[in-house]
């Protein structure tokens, strides 16, 4: 996953699974995922901001 700050924006962009796989519970299809809180290289006022990322297709 990858972050940077474009004008008043923060731009995330990270890897889309292969195929969307089955999550633990098996109520969504994991698209993709930073897979828990990461700090980023992106910082506002000298300090680094932290994502947690979770892209999903809900299973009915």
């Amino acid at each position: 996953m990858t972050a940077r700050i474009e004008g008043n924006k923060l731009i995330v962009e990270i890897d889309l699974n292969q195929r969307p796989e089955i999550s633990k519970t098996g109520k969504t299809l994991v698209v993709a995922s930073s897979h828990g809180n990461k700090p980023t290289t992106a910082k506002v006022n000298g300090k680094t901001i932290v994502v947690g990322l979770n892209a999903y297709i809900p299973v009915k």
